[in-house]
């Protein structure tokens, strides 16, 4: 947070970033971040934490009522995919730039975010707001499901388009596509067999 939004009320940072009517915002942690790294990593106090919890629910209360639709997702990682993750950022040198000191640092700390999550969900999960848990191992199908529970949360219009056929392309025998060796390609260092 900057200088300024540590003198504020601590919601309102993410109140100007809500959305309008028509919307859709996504927070990635959002004012969760106080209950988790900031709980664990010593960034704020225990009585920030402890308003924090209570206040939480009361200010999620007043977005609904206030006609905002908010679902909370938790992305839940076992500890031996966790760990499979850190070791493909250490040892992958395309992932290596997602490894941060602060990962390290978290890392090491695995039990006390289980601890602060379980927390926070003891206080948060409520029957106007609950969290929703992703089994998220599998990214892919984490994502697939994230998104197939959304659109049923939120009512909206199929647009599904109407079944088309394509017409069969028109030949032109005046035109003959060039020779590839007589173009400059980019090198395909990644092909279908890359992993």
């Amino acid at each position: 947070p900057t200088e300024k939004e540590q003198s504020q009320w601590y919601f309102q940072r993410y109140v100007t970033r809500l959305p309008a009517a028509g919307e859709i915002v996504l927070f990635d942690r959002s004012w969760y971040n106080r209950a988790g790294v900031e709980r664990v990593m010593g960034f704020c106090t225990d009585d920030e934490l402890k308003e924090f919890l209570r206040s939480c629910p009361e200010f999620e209360d007043m977005l609904i009522r206030s006609g905002i639709i908010l679902i909370k997702y938790w992305f839940s990682v076992s500890d031996d995919e966790q760990e499979k993750r850190f070791q493909a950022r250490i040892n992958d040198p395309t992932k290596r730039w997602k490894l941060s000191p602060i990962d390290l640092e978290s890392r090491s700390r695995w039990v006390e975010y289980s601890k602060a999550k379980d927390e926070m969900f003891a206080h948060t999960d409520t029957r106007e707001s609950p969290w929703y848990v992703v089994n998220a191992d599998v990214k892919r199908h984490a994502r697939l499901n994230c998104i197939r529970h959304l659109l049923s949360m939120i009512p909206y219009k199929d647009l599904t388009p109407e079944p088309l056929t394509l017409p069969p392309r028109k030949e032109h025998a005046d035109y003959v596509r060039p020779p590839m060796d007589s173009q400059t390609f980019v090198p395909e260092y990644y092909t279908a067999d890359f992993v």
